[in-house]
């Protein structure tokens, strides 16, 4: 009894206890695990990755998005649109991250996926983001000696 009361005091207090609060604070609110896909807000003003995010969105049916309140309103006004024409439910999630390297957009599933890769940028890689040392040794002579 004595132990329920301390609990319920230290709740009152100090608020419920939360798991993992430093990954939730990164991802928006809920957990890698949960994750299908990841764009920075870099990420969301590349013309190229937004064609990428355009073309694969509908990949995820069941998937709700998460995007940070300190993306601009015109982006967010753009990838808003493309939600809409998917028929895919968001949220706008309040965030203190307002770095180019903070995440600014997530597709997410209720329960977890445990994707490996969820960057954009990884998990479709284009023509234009091969590594320079691959195409170093397109060359030529790189051909020749490789």
């Amino acid at each position: 009894m004595a132990d329920e009361l301390q609990q319920h005091l230290d709740n009152s207090l100090y608020g419920t206890p939360q798991l993992r609060p430093d990954e939730q604070r990164k991802y928006l609110g809920t957990f890698r695990e949960r994750c299908y896909l990841q764009m920075t807000i870099s990420q969301m003003r590349d013309k190229t990755l937004q064609e990428l995010f355009q073309l694969h969105v509908t990949d995820y049916e069941t998937a709700h998005c998460l995007m940070n309140n300190q993306v601009s309103d015109t982006l967010q006004a753009f990838y808003i649109q493309l939600l809409t024409q998917a028929n895919m439910p968001f949220t706008i999630v309040s965030s203190e991250e307002a770095s180019d390297e903070a995440i600014g957009l997530l597709l997410i599933s209720d329960e977890a996926v445990n994707d490996e890769v969820i960057d954009i940028a990884k998990k479709y890689p284009t023509a234009s983001q091969t590594d320079p040392q691959e195409q170093k040794n397109a060359s030529f002579w790189g051909k020749l000696f490789h």
